[in-house]
């Protein structure tokens, strides 16, 4: 066309059609609110990946395909930083007790931290492994095996009780009383191997998830604070956050389809 050309020549000589010299992407416009609704999320939980925020997308009315929402994600720069991945010096081994439904294993597990003003935070975490349900954080400055034995009291007489309770090797847990009042409890135990951590995979993966959405995130300026806020990310944990292993359903929601599908069954 600088040389004189018309638009319907040069366009011809080059093979182009010419509504395509007008054209302006939508996509762009098309994608900016769900951008938009994708930093606010990234925002608001920095430690979660596209696809579990694809399911809060959903939740919100932004259902997309995976690929999609990666695209997006990558676009706006959201990647969470990758963690360092641990060194393995040991084989693994099968896991003693695998749990074949609810109220089957409870894992039981302590992580330490401490407060601003210095004071110290042990946590007593508690869950259920077939359906992934954190039952109880309980957070003090020292829990001795009497308060172990109170809290999983409590957690049986709201829940029930567990065939097996599994725990690590450690000094705290193969205290005596906690032995005998499990064994008078009628459960049994299925206590990790010294060095082999993994055995109590599924505990040590809920640990890690407290520690990087919520211990490392937050800043508790006493024990009290620190309470209050680990108990609310718990709730968070079991009624909001997706989970990988139960197809991006929350433990609450896992577990409701549980007692419906068996329910159904008895029925027939």
């Amino acid at each position: 066309m600088s040389r004189g050309l018309s638009q319907r020549r040069s366009c011809a000589l080059i093979g182009v059609a010419r509504s395509a010299l007008h054209y302006e992407s939508l996509l762009a416009a098309k994608d900016a609110p769900v951008v938009s609704a994708m930093k606010a999320l990234a925002a608001q939980y920095p430690r979660y990946g596209y696809r579990r925020i694809r399911i809060f997308l959903r939740r919100e009315g932004h259902a997309m395909s995976p690929d999609r929402c990666h695209r997006l994600w990558q676009q706006a720069a959201l990647q969470v930083p990758r963690k360092r991945p641990r060194r393995r010096v040991a084989a693994r081994s099968d896991r003693p007790q695998p749990p074949a439904s609810r109220n089957h294993v409870w894992a039981y597990d302590f992580v330490f931290d401490a407060c601003a003003n210095g004071q110290q935070l042990k946590c007593l975490t508690i869950i259920d492994e077939y359906t992934r349900e954190c039952l109880a954080i309980d957070v003090a400055g020292s829990i001795r095996s009497r308060r172990v034995i109170d809290v999983l009291a409590r957690l049986i007489t709201v829940h029930g009780a567990p065939r097996y309770m599994r725990s690590d090797n450690g000094p705290e847990f193969v205290s005596r009383a906690i032995l005998d009042w499990i064994v008078t409890s009628g459960i049994n135990t299925a206590i990790s191997d010294p060095g082999k951590p993994w055995q109590n995979g599924t505990d040590e993966s809920f640990n890690g998830k407290l520690r990087d959405e919520c211990l490392s995130m937050e800043w508790f300026r006493s024990r009290e604070e620190a309470k209050v806020i680990i108990e609310t990310w718990r709730r968070h944990y079991n009624a909001v956050r997706p989970h990988s292993s139960l197809d991006y359903l929350t433990p609450n929601e896992f577990k409701a389809a549980q007692k419906h599908s068996i329910q159904q069954g008895a029925s027939l």
